[in-house]
Formats: structure tokens, sequence, C-alpha cells
């Protein structure tokens, strides 16, 4: 989270209006992830800051459904892996969720209408956002793809990370649980650091 604009807990409640016991309530009920709440070091002693987009649009998404809906129900709805959504193929591409490349490539034999599960098009979301930046190759995103297909469910919901590692043209993915520290060996490059709970956010961002 470290390249994203953070915005301060006082800012955060002074712009929303919400009160400092309806942010804490809301940690508890799951509304707003735990690795959201990031603790920083400032002149004045420890603060506690936030990623900037993703919780003035969690708040918000809050606000506008709590009327509605009980924070319990809140939390399904806003539950880390969506189960209630699935997504045709063409429907990814038509809405550049997923680009029509790595559709092509990675999912041929899949007609037009096959329906995925909000996991699967998540899998693809994270693929294509590393291609379109030209941080990885069409053979590394095979790579990727088999490690999430292969390893994202074992954390069952729970916040990780995905690491892109290179080392002299050999690629290594891996995923770890949030919030963690990992060191490479020298030599070796970290090319990308992907928090998949933000990944998971901004897909349903852009279903919504």
């Amino acid at each position: 989270m470290s390249d994203r604009e953070l915005i301060s807990k006082k800012d955060l409640l002074e712009t929303t209006g919400i009160s400092y016991g309806q942010l804490y309530r809301w940690k508890r009920k799951q509304l707003i992830p735990e690795e959201w709440f990031i603790r920083k070091s400032t002149f004045t002693g420890q603060e506690t800051f936030f990623p900037k987009d993703l919780i003035m649009a969690r708040i918000d998404r809050i606000l506008n459904m709590k009327e509605d809906l009980s924070l319990d129900e809140l939390a399904g709805k806003l539950s880390p892996l969506p189960d209630h959504i699935q997504l045709r193929k063409d429907e990814l591409v038509k809405r550049n969720i997923v680009s029509g490349v790595l559709m092509e490539r990675f999912g041929p034999r899949d007609a037009g209408d096959t329906i995925y599960s909000f996991e699967q098009a998540l899998v693809f979301y994270v693929a294509d956002r590393l291609l379109r930046n030209g941080e990885m190759s069409l053979d590394e995103a095979q790579q990727l793809l088999d490690t999430m297909k292969e390893h994202f469910g074992k954390f069952e919901g729970k916040p990780c990370e995905l690491y892109f590692i290179r080392k002299m043209g050999v690629s290594v993915f891996l995923l770890a649980s949030a919030p963690t520290e990992i060191h490479v060996e020298t030599g070796a490059k970290l090319v990308a650091r992907l928090s998949l709970s933000e990944m998971i956010e901004q897909l349903q961002s852009q279903l919504t």
C-alpha cells in the first residue's frame, strides 16, 4: 500500500462526518478490513492512516446501504469474496474489466456466455492488471494464473498479498498472509506487490 495516497484517521472522520465509534464498530463487524488500518510514526507520535481511495469508497457504500440493511447483512454484502457475483466471459471484456488479449490467450475454449465465479474473474483481473502495466509477459501470466488457482483458495477469504519476484530472467510468484514483510536475496527484484483485498475492492467497484 506504500504507493497509495493515504488519509489520516482525523481527516477521514472530518471528511466523512462519521464518528470514531462508528469507524471501529464497522471494523469489529469486518465491514472495513483490518489491513486498511495502517500505523505510521509521525512527529506527534503514532497515527492511523488509511488507503484514501479504498476507505472513502467503502464508507460511501456503507452509508448508502446501512439504512436498508443491518450491519451483519452489510458484512455479507461486503464479504472478502462475494459468492453471489457471477460474470459472463464476454461481459468481462465488453466492460473492459479484462482485456480481450488475455481472454483469447487463457480462456479460448470457453464460450462467450461462460459464467465465471467472482474468484475466477479476480484471477484474470489480477493478471490483466500486471500485463497492462507492462510488468509481466504472457508466459509469466500463465505462472501467475496457476499460482492463484492453486493457492488463493487456501486463504479462505483472509487478507493476503501477491509478490512477483524476478532474478536473472527467472520469475517467481508467491502468496502470503497480510500484513507481512518479506526480504529477497541480492540480485532479485521485487517486480510487484499487490494486496488482493485491494484488488477485490477495485473489481467490486467496477461491477457496481
